[in-house]
């Protein structure tokens, strides 16, 4: 029986040290992080109880090789509730295979944060922001989407 237990204790273990590492932050610190940048930023907002979230996941695992290397940058923002935060979400990262950066938007009021992010956002997920802000560019997608609009929106934007 003690051996079962310290066998079970190293492969709890192991897994954490596998999983993703998951920063939290809040739609300011979000927003300020990326203000100055030259990077295009595709920023996904999520949850893993959200089921088409879920189900789009592999679009942005897709984005992620696409643009690997490149000047383009996807961050995957997890709206999950704190107490998700971060075994949860780092669980689910790993299941889905992301390799892309996820962060936990610590904020607790969607009628707060959600105009802070963009001012035409209803609030419904799964969302995206596509901006490069120092060309100006924004752009803000509600709803699902797929690899290849997100990419015609990216690509046309890097043409310019």
């Amino acid at each position: 029986m003690r051996k079962l237990t310290i066998l079970a204790a190293i492969l709890l273990c192991s897994n954490l040290l596998q999983a993703q590492h998951i920063d939290h932050c809040t739609a300011d610190g979000l927003m300020a992080r990326i203000a100055k940048k030259d990077t295009l930023f595709i920023i996904h907002f999520w949850a893993t109880w959200c089921g088409p979230c879920v189900k789009e996941m592999g679009e942005y695992n897709k984005l992620q090789k696409k643009y690997e290397g490149s000047i383009v940058k996807i961050i995957l923002v997890s709206l999950d509730r704190d107490r998700d935060y971060p075994q949860k979400i780092a669980r689910f990262a790993d299941k889905k295979s992301l390799t892309s950066e996820i962060v936990w938007l610590s904020d607790a009021d969607p009628n707060s944060y959600i105009p802070r992010i963009d001012d035409t956002w209803q609030g419904s997920i799964p969302a995206t922001l596509i901006i490069q802000p120092s060309k100006y560019f924004r752009q803000f997608v509600e709803g699902e989407a797929t690899a290849g609009q997100i990419s015609g929106i990216v690509d046309k934007q890097l043409s310019l």
